[in-house]
């Protein structure tokens, strides 16, 4: 029976639930595992998981420690064989929805359908980023604003409080004057974010009604 490496069955199972994580596991691999496992089913787990054709050089690499060297043509073999599972248009879709990088593996008779639906899936991934990026800007200018405002209040604080020498009052006084000109710049960076996000949201609910989704 082979053995399947931990790291390759997690990036295995990620393929099938259709998050492909390409590239998060690097190759560690101990002596016994060099020696024994099956070259056929490594390279098969890499090519279901997308993986560039340099990989097998990772293994290579990793063996070379121990002075074994792969079987090439077993990999070959193997990687040919999960290229052929991979290299379909439902696993391109959700790759290029995740904002997976794809890395020209596919064998030309699959490629074409491949790219074309991994390039819809990535326009996708590339306005929900808009949306997404745009809101998360929205989000840190309020935080800003909400520490301007408490900034203002102990400065307010400062300038009644008896115990505050002259020049405390008047330091007091002029933070508080560029705190809240901050404020008000912020508040009409935030209303032009807005305008954006609503536009990009639109351009994200057209494409969501006309695109294929998979």
């Amino acid at each position: 029976m082979s053995q399947v490496l931990p790291c390759l069955r997690v990036r295995l199972l990620i393929v099938v639930l259709g998050a492909v994580l390409l590239g998060a596991c690097a190759s560690r691999m101990s002596k016994d595992e060099c020696r024994t496992v099956d070259w056929r089913t490594v390279g098969y787990e890499d090519g279901v998981a997308g993986q560039p054709g340099d990989r097998v050089g990772e293994h290579r690499r990793a063996c070379a420690e121990y002075g074994i060297t792969p079987d090439l043509t077993a990999y070959l073999a193997g990687r040919t064989a999960g290229l052929r599972e991979y290299c379909q248009p439902h696993n391109g879709y959700r790759a290029g929805a995740n904002g997976y990088t794809y890395f020209d593996t596919c064998p030309p008779e699959l490629a074409e359908g491949f790219e074309k639906a991994y390039d819809e899936g990535r326009a996708l991934y590339v306005r929900e980023r808009r949306v997404t990026d745009t809101e998360e800007q929205i989000e840190d200018k309020r935080r800003e604003i909400r520490r301007l405002e408490d900034r203002v209040a102990e400065s307010a604080f400062d300038v009644i409080d008896t115990a505050s020498t002259a020049e405390e009052r008047t330091q007091a006084v002029l933070d508080t004057k560029q705190a809240a000109e901050r404020i008000g710049r912020l508040k009409a960076e935030i209303t032009e974010l807005e305008k954006e996000r609503a536009r990009y949201q639109a351009e994200l609910d057209a494409y969501r009604r006309t695109a294929v989704l998979r």
